[in-house]
């Protein structure tokens, strides 16, 4: 199986006010460094946003303990719309994050002192323990044990390690998430009625959770960390796409983005796999003072998969220092010490 994926390197997440939600993201999640906090035109993603070009303010924050972070996106242009009912547990698209923590127990009691939604502890049909936290949007992240870490910090949690989403077609999901994006491990295939999920009815479904352990490659890699993504074809009813009638962008989870190490044998792959990309910026793409190529897949019931093989990441910004993955080995992991410079840039 290749290796041309490093980790998840965030979800994103489109909101109303991306300046209020960074600050309650980093109280939710820890995610208190900032990458990036760009505004611009999204000119490249115009077939998802009504044929126009929209001014949105995007800003990436990371938790350094391990995982992937949070692109907290915003229309500038127009008023992002709401879907007009809270997305159920199989429907279309991403829906949850997996946040990764050190102890179940303990990290359910603290959401639960903590003013938010909050399930009961469940167990997954290998026997995991997990549950499931609500945000000020009402999106739902699902919490579990996480098993790789960057740094041993006091947070309780890390940041994504995965995501639960509703498909269409198992077996072409399957196909695109372990034989393009190299997902291989199978934990789970079942199928029955399953209680452990944010509603409360049981729902008949088939779900597979595809794991990838973490690899060490890419420059990042040791702070991404492992995989774990969890597809749910539901039986007994019509899911619904969260996106329809939407654009990309508008409220909810918006996409889910994988760090690439080579873009150009990863897009032979999936075009040979009958993936092709639906977008391309070809050459790097400037993100405030980051810079990367960033493509996205369409998956069979439209869920957005973007993919970005990162080129240049700030560390001291009001210094004017960079790391430049360019001018080096792209499987090469960063130094741990340049990796904890990022700490320098904090939500403030």
């Amino acid at each position: 199986m290749h290796d041309y994926i490093s980790g998840i390197q965030q979800v994103g997440i489109g909101v109303t006010d991306a300046h209020a939600s960074m600050y309650r993201y980093r109280d939710l999640f820890g995610t208190e460094v900032l990458i990036f906090d760009d505004v611009a035109h999204a000119r490249l993603m115009t077939q998802y946003t009504g044929g126009e070009v929209h001014e949105r303010r995007a800003i990436l924050a990371m938790n350094l303990a391990g995982g992937g972070g949070f692109e907290i996106w915003q229309y500038k242009s127009r008023t992002p719309v709401a879907p007009p009912a809270p997305p159920a547990y199989g429907d279309y698209g991403i829906n949850a994050p997996k946040i990764k923590c050190r102890d179940i127990a303990e990290t359910h009691a603290y959401y639960t002192s903590g003013g938010v939604w909050v399930s009961s502890i469940q167990v997954n049909p290998k026997g995991e323990q997990h549950f499931w936290v609500k945000d000020h949007y009402g999106n739902v992240f699902n919490i579990v044990r996480g098993w790789h870490w960057f740094q041993q910090k006091s947070n309780l949690t890390g940041g994504v390690s995965g995501a639960v989403i509703g498909v269409k077609d198992m077996d072409r999901a399957i196909s695109l998430y372990r034989d393009v994006l190299g997902i291989s491990e199978t934990v789970y295939d079942v199928t029955g009625s399953f209680t452990d999920n944010p509603g409360s009815e049981p729902v008949n479904c088939r779900r597979v959770l595809l794991k990838k352990p973490q690899s060490g490659k890419g420059g990042f890699g040791k702070l991404l960390g492992s995989i774990e993504i969890e597809l749910v074809q539901v039986h007994d009813r019509q899911p619904v796409v969260t996106f329809a009638n939407r654009y990309w962008g508008d409220c909810g989870f918006i996409h889910l983005c994988f760090d690439v190490i080579n873009m150009d044998a990863l897009k032979n792959l999936a075009v040979e796999k009958g993936f092709g990309f639906s977008v391309d910026s070809q050459n790097s793409f400037d993100m405030e003072s980051a810079a990367g190529r960033f493509c996205y897949i369409e998956s069979p019931e439209g869920t957005l998969i973007e993919l970005v093989e990162t080129h240049r990441v700030p560390v001291l910004k009001k210094l004017g220092l960079y790391i430049n993955l360019k001018k080096r080995n792209l499987e090469k992991p960063l130094p741990d010490w340049m990796v904890k410079m990022l700490a320098f840039s904090k939500v403030k």
